[in-house]
């Protein structure tokens, strides 16, 4: 067992994008975990979109020079409490740290089936595959044959309504993401039928030529322009999932989306949002749903795994800046254990 422990700490806040400054790695003496608790030593670790927003001067964000939190799997490796078994393979969210103490209401318990990989609870099964589960069917109540436009839709979430929504029976699925290779990746691997790279002109442009008869469901994790463009392509009651506004993360003085609000009230639209952690009661169903499509392999998973904790604020930047396809996982270099 390794004598210190690595954490991740915010020193700034930033003003736009952040970059690796706004980080630091701090050493210490591997914590001794006090009696009723346990230290598991982390796998895999989610890098996630909303870190983003934690990091700027908001109620519950990250705390400057204090270990930055999130979604991660590890293994229990001393335990001072009988619910907590030395060897246990746990989730919790005390990440960002190479180990971490927690107490058994801290952690869940992982049921492992045939043939699905760990990431899998952090990515498809986990807090990014309950998102696009509950935007579809809570949020949105897709029906069969609904069109669908999700926005950054080679993320984790877009990956995963992209899949889902296949599932589901959804009709036409249009995309946008931020590359031609991206676009492409999606229509030919993860199902969608037209992408736009949103780089290319104007968002109503490119969504009214992708979309030419209108969709049903917006799924949005951009806000911005391409919510302005969603509204007005949307046909009678439809509905707007509103997951996430990534585009404004990094750029805080950008002017809000113009549409014509006239279009709720004359097409009977809908727009709601929602926070996954209200939905938790929703995670058996998903594993339900979603596991047997994974063995028989009709249900793919879209990850970007990065090697190494050291390089786990370099995941996060990429991330912000497009750099992956699907849900980005951090995985330890050495303690990785058997997958399946």
């Amino acid at each position: 067992m390794d004598e210190t422990a690595l954490t991740v700490h915010q020193t700034a806040r930033p003003h736009g994008f952040p970059t690796a400054e706004h980080f630091a790695f701090v050493e210490s003496a591997l914590p001794e975990p006090p009696a009723g608790s346990a230290l598991v030593e982390n796998l895999y670790w989610s890098v996630d979109p909303y870190h983003r927003e934690m990091m700027d001067d908001v109620p519950d964000g990250f705390a400057l020079g204090a270990p930055l939190e999130g979604r991660a799997i590890g293994r229990v490796i001393a335990s001072r409490t009988p619910r907590l078994a030395e060897g246990e393979i746990v989730f919790h969210r005390r990440g960002w740290r190479t180990h971490a103490v927690v107490t058994s209401e801290e952690i869940r318990r992982l049921p492992r089936f045939e043939g699905v990989p760990l990431t899998a609870y952090l990515s498809i099964l986990g807090g990014t595959g309950l998102t696009a589960y509950v935007g579809l069917t809570r949020i949105a109540r897709l029906q069969e044959g609904e069109d669908l436009f999700v926005s950054a839709a080679a993320g984790g979430v877009g990956t995963a309504t992209g899949r889902f929504a296949r599932l589901l029976g959804a009709g036409r699925l249009v995309g946008s993401a931020g590359s031609a290779a991206k676009a492409d990746h999606l229509t030919r691997e993860v199902g969608y039928d037209a992408v736009f790279d949103y780089h290319e002109g104007p968002a109503a442009e490119l969504l009214r030529k992708a979309a030419p008869d209108g969709i049903d469901v917006f799924v949005d994790n951009v806000g911005g322009r391409q919510l302005a463009a969603a509204v007005g392509e949307l046909r009678e009651f439809g509905r707007v999932v509103r997951i996430g506004t990534i585009s404004q993360y990094n750029t805080p003085d950008a002017p809000p989306p113009h549409f014509d609000y006239a279009d709720i009230v004359e097409k009977s639209l809908r727009m709601e949002g929602f926070l996954v952690r209200n939905y938790r009661d929703v995670q058996d169903e998903l594993y339900d749903f979603a596991v047997p499509h994974l063995q028989s392999g009709r249900l793919a998973l879209d990850e970007t795994v990065v090697d190494g904790f050291e390089h786990i604020v370099d995941a996060f930047l990429g991330m912000l800046h497009g750099r992956n396809t699907g849900k980005t996982i951090v995985r330890d270099r050495t303690q990785v254990p058997p997958l399946g």
